[in-house]
């Protein structure tokens, strides 16, 4: 059975392998190439702290647990994983360059002092001096002084230095602590520009006086960002201090990898990683730049040139809302649903603005994850509240990397009046979930907003994401007792309409799987359309290889992590399975079974993950607007179709390209071309 299962960490770094090949792709624009170069680097950053760092806490323990599908155990799995990476890096450095040398053909050049004329280099001497160096922190590290604290992923200067008396120490200073610009152009020669941290260590030897520069490097340092906040609850605390506190001790958790850019001496190689505690195979020498963000800023110097960049798109108006008229009877009226990135969010935040308010509104419920920088689903939040609404926000302070931000937010949202309180004891409230209930002549009504992304403005416009907004009574009564049990510090355990994680989604996907089992086993057409960003539930997987078995038809859309191989004969070859990269980042949940008079449809917040599925707080909605069912199916099929960034899987578990037939297929954007037309005939498209 083992080939019909994928690791987890290694079928990742196919996706990210996915991402990689963007950069790669000649094809597409310049400068959008190199933001997929960097969305590679910044990935990948990513996997280290979590998962690397979650396999080396593994391997800690006295029981090592092996994986449940490949039977792995951690140390296999690292082991692995460094392999892997080490083949991408290799490309991703061969990418850097190939892109560097398409820059200098529009005079942008990253140098170093070898390219360097007389006169460029007196500048950037003097730059040095005195833009640098007086703000640099140089450190030895000898038997009287320790080796400093290394931060995660931040760029180091690493020297050998040897004195009069030929006595060896390591010399390191820190090149990005926000002090100086990172990207520094050279003014004697347009388009030129030198890193920070190269300048750096060119004028080692300037910072060492006294010492002779034996060998030098540039180093990045990932360190473990996996840190269960539950287990190391203080009870002493409140939780939102705790969460603080947790913040702290994860910039200091053990380093996991090391990255270097020069060759230096193997002795003191083996003396950082033997002080750091890094593997010998986490270790990587790199040939572009430890970070690739700088190249934002070149993008901003090219944005003169648009046939660089993607076509512009904006998101449009809803189709399905007059905005000069209130929202909320628009909704009691009919179900709406809005298709991020290619619809604004707009209506979303019209309509929270409106319930604040409206007179007839008296409370507001909503669970946050993650949140823009300057949120207005928070100002209409405080807005309801300084006018007298009853606002319960449930702020998930457990939503890794922005535990900062929802600190900060759940005190602007108690300052304000708002009843908050945070996620449950070891699980994450990850739904997206929002319910307004209005007292009118006609008694409570509801209104309900689910979706399958955040409540984020920013990354509405960058991610596809669907949003229900209906009065359906069923669902809001359901979303009411959602919210009551968040409030008591408990889980739904049975729902009628909604599907509601931990207790009662991964039981009834299953049982929505058997009845196409048993339609295939009684000769009927078995099938099951699945959107989602990843699958690792090993109970659903089995399922549908099950399924698979007895001629149920299967087609998912799964832009990450796939655990399942698709196509062995006798087993999964009724499974297809593709995967979307392009422009946008595909973030939709879809769940359909069935087909025709049996169909059920909805739209979620979980992947198929056992982290969603028995461990959070997740919401599926059912869509029972047949003008709605046929767009979801219709943006279903349609990216299926996809033959421009789309990758089937194989057997193997790797990924081709979808070949290309004679009509090209983007889905995405088809999806925005059909946005624009839908606007232009309500009257309402063009720029917001």
């Amino acid at each position: 059975m083992s080939e019909l299962y994928e690791n987890r960490e290694l079928s990742w770094l196919r996706f990210n392998e996915r991402v990689l090949e963007e950069a790669e792709d000649t094809s597409m624009p310049l400068c959008e190439r190199l933001s997929f170069i960097s969305i590679f680097q910044t990935n990948l950053d990513e996997f280290f702290m979590v998962r690397v760092g979650s396999l080396h806490d593994q391997m800690l323990l006295e029981d090592n647990p092996r994986e449940n599908k490949t039977n792995m155990t951690a140390e296999e799995q690292i082991d692995a994983i460094a392999d892997r990476v080490k083949i991408l890096s290799a490309r991703h450095d061969l990418a850097y360059r190939e892109l560097m040398a398409e820059l200098e053909n529009l005079d942008i050049r990253i140098i170093n002092f070898a390219k360097l004329d007389e006169k460029d280099g007196e500048y950037l001497k003097g730059y040095f001096e005195r833009e640098i160096l007086p703000l640099l922190s140089p450190m030895t590290v000898s038997k009287k002084q320790p080796f400093p604290f290394i931060k995660n992923n931040e760029i180091y200067a690493v020297s050998v230095l040897a004195n009069k008396d030929n006595k060896e120490r390591i010399g390191i200073i820190p090149c990005n602590d926000g002090m100086f610009r990172r990207l520094i152009e050279i003014p004697g020669s347009k388009g030129y520009y030198m890193l920070a941290e190269e300048l750096i260590l060119h004028f080692l030897p300037d910072v060492f006086s006294g010492y002779t520069v034996v060998s030098k490097s540039l180093v990045r340092v990932t360190r473990n960002a996996d840190i269960d906040a539950d287990k190391v609850y203080d009870e002493e605390l409140n939780y939102r201090d705790h969460m603080a506190e947790v913040i702290k001790q994860r910039r200091k958790l053990c380093p996991v990898r090391m990255e270097y850019t020069r060759d230096m001496d193997k002795k003191v190689l083996k003396r950082i990683r033997e002080h750091l505690n890094i593997s010998e195979n986490m270790m990587f020498k790199k040939g572009a730049p430890l970070d690739m963000s700088f190249v934002f800023d070149i993008q901003d110097t090219l944005r003169h040139k648009p046939e660089l960049f993607f076509e512009k798109r904006i998101p449009q108006k809803s189709a399905q809302f007059d905005e000069t008229k209130p929202l909320l009877p628009q909704i009691e009226e009919r179900d709406k649903l809005l298709h991020y990135p290619y619809e604004s969010i707009r209506p979303f935040l019209n309509m929270l603005t409106e319930a604040a308010n409206d007179p007839d509104v008296v409370s507001i419920k909503m669970t946050l994850y993650r949140l823009a920088k300057h949120s207005k689903v928070v100002d209409a939040l405080v807005e309801a509240a300084e006018n007298g609404k009853q606002v319960d926000v449930l702020v998930e302070l457990k939503a890794r990397f922005d535990e900062e931000n929802n600190i900060e937010w759940s005190r602007m949202l108690e300052k304000a009046g708002c009843h908050v309180i945070y996620g449950l004891e070891g699980i994450k409230v990850h739904s997206k979930l929002c319910l307004i209930t209005l007292r009118t002549t006609d008694g409570v009504k509801y209104i309900t907003q689910i979706g399958t992304g955040n409540y984020n403005e920013k990354t509405s416009r960058l991610y596809t994401d669907l949003s229900l907004m209906t009065a359906n009574e069923s669902i809001g009564l359901e979303a009411a007792k959602v919210f009551q049990k968040l409030s008591l510090n408990q889980v739904v355990k049975n729902t009628e309409c909604l599907m509601v994680a931990p207790k009662c989604l991964q039981n009834k996907i299953i049982e929505k799987i058997d009845r196409e089992i048993e339609i295939a086993k009684n000769g009927g057409e078995g099938y099951l359309g699945i959107k989602i960003n990843s699958l690792t539930d090993k109970k659903i997987i089995d399922k549908l290889i099950e399924a698979s078995t007895v001629g149920v038809k299967i087609e998912m859309i799964i832009r990450g992590i796939c655990c399942l191989r698709s196509g062995v004969p006798g087993k999964t070859d009724n499974i297809k399975i593709i995967s979307v990269v392009g422009r946008f980042l595909e973030h939709s949940r879809i769940y359909i079974f069935g087909k025709g008079d049996r169909e059920e449809m909805y739209i979620a917040s979980a992947d198929y993950m056992t982290r969603n599925t028995v461990r959070r707080v997740e919401v599926a909605t059912p869509i029972y607007d047949e003008k709605l069912k046929d767009r979801i199916r219709d943006i279903f099929r349609l990216t299926l179709s996809d033959n421009c960034k789309a990758r089937v899987q194989q057997p193997d578990g790797n990924y081709v390209r979808v070949p290309a037939g004679e009509k090209k297929i983007n889905a995405q954007e088809r999806l925005y071309e059909i946005a624009y037309e839908e606007a232009a005939g309500n009257g309402s498209s063009g720029k917001e």
